[in-house]
């Protein structure tokens, strides 16, 4: 069974996951794992996020524009 992005059970979001939420590349989707004040987690070469923090930085950001 595939867990999609948006499933509640999905705790870190990859780049993948992000560019399918928001419906853009993965090159984009890394570009915005890139900004200083992303909550990134790198493990590695791995780019990871929490989904909580990664909903909570979308609404900040929304919240300011």
């Amino acid at each position: 069974m595939k867990i999609e992005a948006t499933s509640p059970t999905k705790q870190i979001l990859t780049a993948e996951d992000i560019a399918s939420i928001l419906s853009v590349s993965k090159p984009t989707a890394y570009e915005l794992m890139r900004r200083e004040d992303f909550p990134l987690i790198e493990i590695g070469r791995c780019k990871r996020v929490f989904s909580d923090d990664f909903f909570n930085y979308l609404s900040q950001k929304a919240a300011k524009n």
